[in-house]
């Protein structure tokens, strides 16, 4: 599947190498070494306890949801998938030459990740079918493969491994402090929202294709801590997929509040013109008697919140979430 045989000639010195860890690359923190000759840290990921060369030379970031932190610690990858990366806050890995694409989840380019030899590959989440595969290609340039994406299924939920994931990432980049700052900014912004969030009914909105169905499937993560009651619980929906809610049921539930995520923004492409979210809402006639509508009670999230899911995209939303419920509308 992979072109590992290339390097076969070379592998003796590969491995010699990657015991330096050498920094001869333009990855890692602004304000220290990229690498920490040989030094290594344990690390709680989603499969274990895994090894990791602290200060890794050459990142591999996959997983979106670890993305934003890797930057704040002043990290620069050598491969990232940059379609799905395309948000506002990476820019500056999207547009950066030296930064390889490796594709997306459904078409990855395994050999671009080989070809930077990674000292570390970021997996898991959107890449987790792949994790026996980045592995392997991790192990034969003698560097390290983990995931300590945030999921739903973790222990505590997506919330709480959103706080062992920034951890992680702390202790594999020697920014701890900065990892326990981020860990308290985003514990102030989900506080408020726990406090304006008083059994409040939702509707949690995906906007996708110019339509608005339910998109609980993406949007209850965010909502789980809160004290808020979905108004079609136990329906998630597929957000790939049309549903078949119409505007109709929707007003019918009545919800008191609207939160929208808009995937049209966030997978449109170079050219697109997707509608926003707010457009859509307006539109619709059979809303115009409801109480979130009168009451102008409809939070849109970010528009990359579908492709952003870390820990500060959720951090923003509930402090969106605190300001429009705190507020007294």
């Amino acid at each position: 599947m992979f072109s590992l045989m290339k390097r076969g000639a070379a592998v003796a010195t590969m491995v010699a190498a990657t015991v330096a860890f050498t920094a001869c690359s333009t990855t890692g923190s602004d304000d220290e070494a990229s690498s920490s000759d040989g030094e290594m840290v344990t690390v709680t990921t989603n499969s274990g306890e895994v090894e990791v060369p602290k200060n890794p030379a050459k990142v591999v970031v996959l997983d979106n949801t670890s993305a934003e932190t890797v930057k704040a610690f002043g990290v620069t990858p050598v491969a990232i998938p940059k379609q799905l990366f395309s948000s506002d806050q990476l820019t500056t890995w999207v547009d950066d030459d030296d930064v390889k694409d490796v594709g997306t989840h459904s078409e990855p380019k395994f050999d671009v990740i080989e070809d930077v030899e990674p000292t570390v590959i970021i997996g898991g989440y959107r890449f987790s079918k792949y994790d026996d595969d980045l592995k392997k290609i991790a192990d034969a340039s003698g560097g390290a493969f983990i995931d300590v994406a945030a999921n739903d299924d973790s222990e505590g939920g997506r919330v709480a491994q959103m706080t062992r994931q920034t951890e992680a990432l702390g202790k594999i980049f020697g920014k701890e402090d900065q990892a326990d700052q981020i860990v308290a900014e985003f514990q102030a912004k989900l506080d408020a929202a726990k406090q304006a969030a008083t059994g409040q009914t939702v509707f949690l909105a995906n906007v996708s294709g110019g339509k608005i169905d339910n998109g609980a499937k993406r949007i209850s993560p965010l909502t789980a801590p809160l004290n808020v009651k979905d108004v079609f619980a136990g329906d998630e929906g597929d957000i790939h997929q049309n549903s078949g809610l119409t505007p109709e049921a929707i007003a019918q539930a009545n919800p008191e509040w609207v939160i929208v995520m808009d995937r049209d923004a966030a997978v449109a492409t170079d050219g697109e013109q997707a509608t926003p979210a707010k457009a859509v809402f307006d539109a619709q006639e059979a809303f115009a008697n409801t109480t979130f509508k009168k009451e102008n009670h409809t939070v849109y999230l970010d528009p990359q919140f579908y492709v952003r899911e870390g820990i500060q995209g959720y951090g923003e939303s509930y402090a969106q979430i605190a300001q429009a419920m705190g507020s007294g509308n």
